[in-house]
């Protein structure tokens, strides 16, 4: 659904030009220009999506996105590059920090999505840009794309940039990877609980909804299209 990969890109997008306007003066010259080329270039892969694509073109576009985006991640990040320096993503397993917190994120808040689906009756597990796989809850992978940049990546550079996070918050195995730690995955839970406690405005439905509410609110906005009730899936655009 090209709903879908725009409402993510677009809101990738909005991270970047976020950072640009809240600490783009303490950038160095550099950052601040790359920062800005990507987000131009976020722009320009929306665009093309105004044009018909099939499902691995889609793919092709969000997988772009999502390489333009995280080759300047790092620049977000404002405190102790040394233990948080990013590289770019690193998955099953994360291999630093910064991936191990992006990674924990992202599944509490597919597990969140999961259950919203299942509460609007819809099956997790029957996607659209995500295959169909034993055990794998598609959609809900579908859906959270979206809520990713906004949400569960912010709350990274929240937690990183306030400090809230040291070495002793993650554990290192012999093969590389890098987990939370105990109390690490405590700190980040809470954190993770209480954002989504926050208030936002919500542009569809014209009403201010909690975090924690916006995941069910997109969950029967998605099965009001699939049932004709709307024309098109309206993703949320975080501004």
């Amino acid at each position: 659904m090209k709903s879908l990969v725009a409402g993510k890109i677009l809101n990738q997008r909005a991270v970047l030009d976020r950072a640009l306007r809240d600490h783009g003066d303490t950038m160095p010259a550099e950052a601040q220009a790359a920062v800005s080329a990507a987000s131009d270039r976020l722009r320009h892969i929306v665009r093309r999506l105004k044009t018909p694509l099939d499902t691995e073109q889609l793919r092709g576009a969000e997988g772009e996105a999502g390489q333009t985006y995280f080759a300047v991640f790092d620049h977000l990040i404002r405190s102790d590059k040394p233990l948080f320096a990013f590289g770019g993503r690193s998955r099953r397993p994360p291999m630093d920090p910064t991936n191990a917190l992006l990674s924990f994120l992202y599944v509490l808040l597919t597990a969140d999505l999961r259950a919203a689906l299942e509460a609007t009756g819809l099956d997790p597990a029957v996607g659209f840009l995500h295959s169909d796989r034993a055990g794998r809850p598609s959609l809900a992978l579908d859906l959270v794309e979206e809520f990713r940049p906004f949400f569960a990546d912010r709350l990274a550079l929240s937690l990183i940039n306030r400090k809230q996070l040291s070495e002793g918050s993650f554990r290192r195995l012999e093969n590389g990877a890098t987990l939370l730690s105990d109390d690490g995955r405590k700190l980040v839970i809470t954190a993770y609980q209480e954002r989504k406690r926050d208030e936002i405005q919500h542009a569809f439905l014209g009403e201010k909804v909690t975090m924690g509410l916006l995941w069910f609110c997109q969950a029967q906005l998605l099965a009001r299209h699939l049932r004709g009730d709307l024309d098109a899936y309206p993703p949320f655009i975080w501004k």
